[in-house]
């Protein structure tokens, strides 16, 4: 089979399994695996594969691991980056029994609720239920690190901490902004509407969604290119622009609660700045701004997220080398 041909079913493989995923979005979440596998080991990353394949067989988990004509090495790849979506995959209610046993809405954000005071936070007691991320995230560190728990416990394990160490990096998974027009919080900015008001609820866009996807739309995939190659060649500029040397005193692994207030802290200052308006989509230099934001905290959940699975996993980090 030729190359090319072999590119082209590739593409329409992950192009079809990313059309399974919800809102960081898949682009933000894979991106996020693609720099953590920069990172790791060989020895961590064929532990990880090992144990993803291992997973629970009503997890579908050991099923998206792709057959091919592609080197192993690659397929290991898409199969990793794939699997920071899976969260979100299980979101799909067709599969009913795997929906009720996986899906687990309050473990992707974990909120802080706060008022604003100019480009200050007054944080606020809880006005509801605001998350439980970095509990979560605790919890399956603990899982990983347990020489007792099963391939199929750590499976999981796994699969949830690629998604949440991404999720707690977007700073509307961290934040319950509280408001005249919203005394409970506005769930991460999705009662915070840029459509104008009184737009029917399926036209309705909100500012969690645009952060959500800021990175594919800000840049977004061209023409016939494949995703596979967008997403290398989007990471491999992501990684150049912040390099992990530039962040490496940012990394502070097992640190979950610092990282969600280092990503919650972006919300009075990068967020929800003084030139937003409700019920208006923002300008090209807020976009602009909150694309080289995402990029950063991108760069930093996979450096993290790849070095916590070289310390679990292996002894050792490696350079940040793209694999292909």
């Amino acid at each position: 089979m030729g190359k090319m041909v072999r590119s082209v079913l590739i593409c329409a493989v992950m192009l079809m399994l990313a059309s399974f995923t919800f809102a960081w979005n898949d682009v933000g979440h894979k991106l996020t695996a693609f720099i953590a596998w920069q990172q790791m080991t060989p020895a961590a990353r064929e532990a990880v594969i090992k144990i993803l394949r291992a997973g629970p067989e009503d997890s579908n988990i050991p099923a998206y691991f792709m057959y091919g004509p592609e080197p192993e090495e690659a397929r290991k790849l898409e199969y990793f980056m794939l699997m920071a979506t899976w969260a979100d995959i299980v979101r799909e209610r067709a599969l009913d029994a795997r929906f009720k046993k996986y899906h687990k809405s309050n473990w992707h954000y974990d909120d802080t609720f706060w008022k604003q005071v100019g480009d200050k936070a007054e944080i606020l007691p809880n006005a509801e239920e605001g998350g439980v991320a970095i509990d979560r995230l605790i919890d399956f560190d603990k899982v990983l690190r347990n020489p007792s728990a099963t391939d199929k416990d750590k499976a999981v394990a796994i699969a949830w901490i690629e998604h949440l160490i991404g999720d707690i990096h977007q700073p509307l998974h961290t934040s319950g902004r509280v408001t005249d027009r919203e005394p409970k919080g506005d769930q991460g900015a999705n009662l915070f509407l840029l459509t104008p008001e009184g737009t029917p609820r399926e036209k309705q866009s909100n500012l969690h969604w645009y952060w959500d996807s800021i990175i594919d739309r800000a840049a977004p995939l061209k023409g016939d290119a494949c995703e596979k190659d967008y997403l290398e060649s989007l990471g491999k500029k992501i990684m150049k622009k912040y390099p992990v040397s530039s962040l490496s005193s940012a990394i502070r692994l097992g640190e979950f609660d610092e990282w969600r207030k280092e990503s919650f802290a972006l919300n009075p200052t990068d967020v929800f700045t003084p030139d937003l308006v409700r019920f208006q989509m923002p300008s090209e230099k807020y976009k602009k701004h909150a694309f080289n934001v995402a990029e950063r905290q991108i760069a930093l959940a996979g450096y993290r997220m790849g070095q916590m699975l070289n310390q679990i996993f292996a002894t050792a980090p490696v350079a940040a080398t793209p694999a292909r």
